[in-house]
């Protein structure tokens, strides 16, 4: 209980006066109690002194425990207090303290968490984003922002009112409310997306979560490992079955020299002549099936496209980039060559054969482009699928390559017709 400064004073001299009149009473009087009085109510007076200096100190100090602990409440851990003593408060204060320092260091490891986190969930290429329970935005990554609202928020915005605008198989995903595969057509060519959505309370509240990644270079690789696996099993066995017939054949044709017999060496002959293009048809296929990783190295452009015409006819359109790009110069010149000589047996005239490169920020852009046939929809839906192929004599293996090229350089590769006739290959490549 707090008393004020006037109640206290009021306390001492009733106190002085139940003193006194208790002299009188037991016999003690005049001069005695006037002197008696006035020592009582100077030594009262003193204590009074000493004990409201004793109580402000202590009143202080317990006020400034208070404020720390109503600071705490606020997740505010700044607050200390001034520790006086070794007394049972001190202590106490030196527990606070200690208390104080360590979630100041626990609410500033969580604040460094959460920047990490914001930093890796706004850089993610996931598309994320949560929807409340009144069917509104409440949080978008930058991924999504790109990927369904051109770059602007979505926070706030009515989710159905936001989703009437996108894809219908977008919609559709969504509208299932279950982990889903989708198509979409961007630049021309169909990807796959994986949509994952769920539910979890934030806040006391209802929300859900929606995640939602490209597969298709996923599926694009996975499609081509298997593709490896069958051709280096199918390799292996021609290989086995090859060996015995050619040595068979080769001595077969020796004692079909011996005899003389004409007939029986064109037989030989032609079949050595067989074994020889199998042998040639199986080492394209596993040059595919064993493209080594890419080396990347700095590249200087102008060196490499000089290189490049040494070996094939091209015509370059505006600059070359001044600044070098990082990959395998070596596969990407592989690449390059599949690609223009496609270009020239495409029916275009060699002086429409051209190749442009765009250095952006990100990326470097290579355009291999002809005024050819061009491809139906359907060849261009198959063109880089593995064994596919329109020529008579084709593998099926050219463009396959150059995809699988592209893609160990974490890049994508892209064929689309030209409106005025031809093809148009758009490689690009990241920089770092």
């Amino acid at each position: 209980m707090r008393f004020t400064a006037k109640t206290k004073l009021v306390s001492i001299v009733l106190s002085v006066n139940l003193i006194s009149n208790a002299l009188v009473f037991y016999g003690v009087g005049g001069t005695d109690i006037i002197q008696l009085s006035l020592w009582l109510s100077i030594s009262l007076a003193l204590s009074y002194a000493l004990t409201s200096y004793a109580y402000k100190k202590m009143d202080d100090r317990f006020k400034a425990l208070e404020i720390g602990l109503l600071n705490f409440q606020d997740n505010e851990f700044s607050s200390s207090i001034k520790e006086v003593g070794d007394d049972e408060f001190s202590q106490l204060c030196q527990l606070f303290n200690e208390v104080s320092a360590k979630l100041r260091r626990e609410k500033q490891n969580i604040y460094q968490r959460e920047l990490l986190l914001d930093k890796v969930i706004e850089s993610s290429p996931i598309v994320m984003f949560l929807v409340d329970n009144d069917g509104r935005f409440v949080y978008s990554n930058s991924a999504a922002r790109h990927f369904l609202n051109e770059g602007k928020a979505l926070e706030g915005f009515d989710f159905q009112q936001q989703m009437a605008k996108w894809a219908p198989s977008l919609q559709h995903a969504i509208s299932a409310q279950r982990d889903s595969l989708f198509g979409l057509e961007h630049k021309g060519e169909q990807e796959t997306w994986h949509l994952s959505t769920g539910r979890f309370t934030l806040n006391s509240q209802n929300h859900r979560l929606y995640l939602i990644k490209q597969l298709t270079k996923e599926l694009n690789r996975q499609e081509v490992s298997v593709w490896k696996k069958v051709i280096r099993v199918i390799s292996h066995e021609l290989n086995n079955s090859m060996a015995p017939i050619s040595s068979v054949s080769h001595s077969g044709s020796l004692i079909a020299s011996e005899l003389e017999n004409k007939h029986l060496m064109l037989i030989f002959e032609t079949i050595t002549e067989r074994i020889e293009h199998l042998n040639s048809f199986i080492s394209g296929y596993a040059t595919f099936a064993k493209l080594p990783s890419p080396l990347p190295k700095e590249v200087n452009w102008a060196s490499f496209i000089a290189k490049l015409k040494t070996q094939v006819a091209f015509s370059f359109l505006g600059e070359i980039p001044n600044e070098p790009s990082w990959f395998d110069a070596s596969q990407l010149e592989q690449l390059m060559i599949n690609l223009i000589k496609n270009a020239h047996e495409s029916g275009s005239s060699p002086q429409n054969v051209s190749v442009e490169v765009n250095r952006k920020a990100l990326q470097t852009e290579i355009i291999i482009a002809d005024r050819g046939m061009g491809m139906s929809e359907a060849v261009l839906t198959n063109a880089l699928v593995p064994f596919y192929s329109t020529k008579q004599s084709g593998t099926g293996l050219g463009l396959a390559l150059c995809r699988e090229i592209v893609e160990a350089h974490d890049g994508r590769i892209v064929l689309a017709n030209r409106k005025n006739g031809g093809l148009r290959v758009t490689v690009s490549l990241p920089n770092s």
